[in-house]
């Protein structure tokens, strides 16, 4: 890494990471996820992060030296490098979801004046526009129209409407709970959100944007209301720069980098819940903050 910055120490960290950990250590339990399980696969990680992230330009990494940076045992290293986690598989129907859901809604042949996604007829039925199988071989001729077709009606992701066009519906958005969509992009957006981050701690010049406008101390009104305008405003947001995404990989040539730009939304009633240290606001921050 180039123009690094002085990490934080050990000790600093402890209460942000607290506070980042808190609502996972609430899913891993819900979900049965115990203690030692989570300390199986922290152990890999450290092995793994450290074999590869941390070595040494010209020079083998050693079992010895990642012992010493991750304080694990050798013989326990020795055990588990090259295991690590597969932090980057794409289930397959995530990737071909979302490809074609990215054209959908940002192609101007399948949108109409407004921007919004047009409902598609099917290959062979009356009628003028573009149809279903014109949307999938527009992205891929590796699946079936069909075979794709039957797959987001089974999700809910599409409908037809009383006149037998396919119209997409809110659940292609909003994935089923504890779907394979919904996980993958549970681990994906937080891995981005968070490596993002610690890139802005680690660099001098922080290479990532890194906002939130937040408030507290408001009625539940006050923050519904702020909430639905931030949908809206995001919603918006990330349909503009699709649009745009879609244009520019018309004429790209392709390589090995990629690219996200996401959004979050959170409000919560803060009564509620047991306080912890490390959710007390800082005095001088007052109510209202833009976040680095």
């Amino acid at each position: 890494m180039t123009d690094a910055a002085p990490s934080p120490d050990a000790a600093r960290l402890q209460t942000p990471i607290a506070r980042i950990l808190r609502p996972l250590v609430r899913l891993f339990i819900r979900s049965g996820m115990t203690f030692p399980a989570l300390c199986d696969l922290l152990r890999e990680l450290y092995v793994n992060v450290a074999e590869h992230d941390f070595a040494l330009r010209d020079k083998e990494q050693t079992d010895s030296r990642v012992s010493l940076l991750t304080g694990i045992h050798r013989k326990e290293v020795r055990r588990l490098r090259g295991a690590g986690a597969p932090v980057r598989l794409v289930p397959a129907s995530v990737s071909r979801s979302s490809m074609i859901l990215a054209r959908w809604i940002a192609a101007p042949e399948f949108t109409d004046a407004k921007g919004a996604p047009l409902p598609l007829r099917r290959a062979g039925d009356p009628g003028d526009g573009p149809t279903f199988e014109d949307l999938v071989e527009s992205v891929t001729r590796d699946l079936r129209p069909r075979a794709v077709l039957d797959e987001w009606l089974d999700r809910g992701m599409v409908a037809t409407d009383a006149e037998g066009h396919i119209e997409l519906q809110e659940a292609a958005f909003a994935p089923r709970a504890g779907d394979d969509r919904q996980l993958y992009y549970f681990g994906r957006n937080l891995h981005d959100h968070v490596a993002g981050a610690v890139e802005n701690i680690l660099a001098v010049k922080p290479p990532f944007l890194e906002r939130a406008v937040h408030y507290e101390g408001v009625s539940q009104a006050m923050a519904e209301k702020m909430l639905a305008l931030s949908r809206q405003v995001a919603l918006e947001a990330l349909q503009s720069v699709n649009r745009d995404a879609q244009d520019a990989l018309q004429h790209d040539s392709g390589g090995s980098w990629r690219w996200n730009f996401g959004l979050y939304l959170y409000s919560e009633d803060e009564s509620l819940k047991r306080q912890d240290p490390a959710d007390e606001p800082d005095p001088t921050d007052g109510n209202r903050g833009d976040a680095p």
